[in-house]
């Protein structure tokens, strides 16, 4: 796993109202699926439904004190990568939550909670290119919708 967090999620209660926060700050976002998305340098914040982020991350509607709301993610370049993260991490004593596999959004990721109980996801996303150095670039989401 190389040393690297490419995506932090904010789980909140009001995605609009934390999207304003933000922007009040003077923070430009893109919103697509009720999911907003902040390029910060060569890493993204995300600002995502608390409840949701919760059960994608497979920790069941555990949104109290053991669940913090937010989730670190790691992306990498392959579905094989994200097998062999989430099994390094499982053998290093991490709790695996969500066994990889293909994503709504067409990827491909897994969960798992370290040692203290932080939420990792380790993700292969083809929509969010890695650069050389691992960089991640949040792509243009303002484009023509999808027909879906």
């Amino acid at each position: 796993m190389e040393q690297r967090v490419s995506l932090i999620t904010l789980g909140v209660r009001d995605v609009a109202r934390a999207r304003r926060f933000y922007e009040q700050l003077g923070w430009q976002g893109q919103e697509v699926d009720e999911t907003v998305f902040f390029q910060a340098n060569g890493q993204a914040i995300v600002l995502w439904d608390r409840q949701r982020l919760a059960e994608d991350a497979g920790i069941d509607g555990d949104t109290g004190a053991s669940f913090s709301g937010v989730a670190l993610a790691h992306n990498v370049r392959s579905a094989e990568e994200v097998d062999d993260v989430v099994t390094s991490a499982a053998s290093a004593g991490a709790t695996v939550t969500r066994a990889p596999r293909t994503t709504f959004y067409g990827g491909y990721a897994g969960c798992f909670r370290d040692l203290d109980g932080h939420v990792w996801e380790i993700a292969h996303n083809p929509g969010f290119p890695l650069d050389g150095d691992g960089n991640l670039t949040v792509p243009d989401l303002t484009g023509p919708p999808s027909d879906a």
